[in-house]
């Protein structure tokens, strides 16, 4: 299975934390059933790699345990939301293949179902 997990989700409220938490369960879950899985920050949820990141965030275990999963973060959002710098300092790529976004064409071209959290 080819599974890409787009995560749209803010860090500014408890909702975003969840829809996170639960979009990292499942790639965990895809990751340990063998499945090819890529994880995309978009949006607002560009600001999550580095808040999980941190050394006193209370899933930072759960992100380390799928980051090797982790396609990127979204050049664009990334700069829209002031967070490019932070994310190269945590060794973030920048997806930008279209008009500076992740292209979603290409995960369905290339066969990836797509999950939005």
């Amino acid at each position: 299975m080819k599974v890409a997990i787009i995560i749209l989700a803010d860090t500014e409220n408890y909702e975003g934390l969840a829809r996170v938490v639960n979009a990292l369960e499942a790639a965990k879950e895809f990751k340990e059933a063998g499945d090819e899985i890529r994880i995309i920050f978009d949006g607002a949820a560009s600001k999550w790699p580095v808040e999980l990141s941190k050394d006193d965030h209370p899933y930072r275990a759960l992100y380390e345990s799928v980051q090797d999963k982790v396609a990127g973060v979204c050049g664009y959002c990334a700069n829209a939301f002031q967070v490019r710098d932070a994310n190269e300092a945590c060794g973030v790529n920048f997806i930008e293949e279209f008009e500076g976004h992740p292209s979603f064409r290409s995960l369905l071209r290339e066969g990836f179902q797509v999950l939005t959290f």
